[in-house]
């Protein structure tokens, strides 16, 4: 995609009234095509990034064993280590497929909020993180850039409801403890050839608010549809973070936004397709509790709201579920 769309996140947080409505207006626009754009200027620490990255390239450099000293002890729980093909993330879109060429590491919120008793949420989203005792320093560099993530989305998230036209402020309030999850994968080196229909990550939509990606610089394979049904490579920006819009937000806005369809495909082997491929995701979602309600901006005179409210946290575990089954 030559034209990948690139925001500028700094230059917003320091615009004029107008200006920001004016930025705004142009992630609306992406928005509602492509739901993927590239932020720069974000304020995360380099240093924090790549703490984060090469203590997650250190545990996926350990023997098999070591990491699964660290699995989730059962199938379905959704913190800790997930080993090669046990996932298949087509199913979440009813496609029967060959599991995904990848391995991952998952951790959860940093913390459990006062007074939060619901016994699902206690038991999934806020589960424990399975943490590996190697390499050292991995748990404070993970939380670091949880930590930083969290901070990041809602900034993002500033933006999008002044893209939407509300106060700037508004998401803030279903964000305060937000049940958001970090995940490292690594499509490992590939020794012998694929299944038949076999990629990296089949496709699907992300199921949250929205996504934070680090892909590896340089690296290939992760592709969009676009408005014209045809899949796009999105490219590594140098610099920047991807984001795209999940299912929850194209709910929100009563489908004005895309929760666009992607994968991680296997490149021709000239372009690095046998290679070993790391990237790091945070799936940014809404409070357990916070009914998500098509938005009243989202809606032309008369139009009546595709779907019924749901709270943020059960709606993400049925989501989840269906891609481990």
């Amino acid at each position: 995609m030559q034209t990948f769309p690139v925001f500028d996140l700094g230059q917003f947080e320091t615009a004029s009234a107008a200006q920001k409505k004016a930025l705004g207006r142009e992630v609306d626009h992406i928005c509602r095509s492509t739901g993927f754009l590239a932020v720069k200027n974000h304020g995360v620490p380099q240093a924090v990034i790549d703490a984060a990255w090469s203590k997650a390239k250190a545990f996926f450099d350990l023997p098999p064993e070591e990491k699964q000293r660290s699995k989730a002890p059962y199938k379905g729980y959704p913190y800790g280590y997930l080993g090669p093909e046990l996932e298949a993330l087509a199913k979440s879109r009813n496609v029967d497929t060959p599991p995904d060429l990848k391995e991952s590491f998952n951790g959860g919120p940093l913390r459990v909020p006062p007074g939060m008793k619901d016994p699902e949420a206690l038991a999934f989203c806020y589960a424990e993180t399975i943490w590996p005792a190697e390499p050292v320093g991995f748990v404070e560099a993970w939380k670091a850039y949880y930590a930083a993530l969290e901070d990041l989305a809602l900034r993002i998230m500033r933006v999008f409801a002044t893209a939407l036209g509300l106060p700037e402020t508004y998401f803030d309030a279903f964000l305060d403890t937000p049940i958001s999850a970090l995940r490292a994968l690594n499509y490992p080196e590939q020794h012998v050839a694929p299944k038949p229909g076999q990629i990296r990550a089949g496709a699907h939509t992300d199921y949250g608010s929205l996504t934070i990606l680090l892909p590896q610089a340089g690296s290939r394979g992760l592709q969009i549809v676009t408005p014209d049904g045809e899949w796009a490579e999105v490219p590594p920006i140098p610099g920047a973070f991807v984001i795209n819009i999940g299912d929850l937000m194209a709910r929100w806005t009563n489908d004005r936004w895309v929760s666009t369809v992607h994968r991680v495909v296997n490149p021709p082997t000239e372009q690095g397709g046998k290679d070993r491929r790391q990237s790091m995701a945070f799936f940014h979602q809404p409070n357990w509790d916070a009914e998500i309600t098509v938005l009243d901006a989202c809606l032309t005179r008369g139009e009546v709201p595709k779907y019924e409210p749901v709270r943020s946290g059960p709606y993400l575990m049925g989501k989840f579920k269906a891609t481990t089954r």
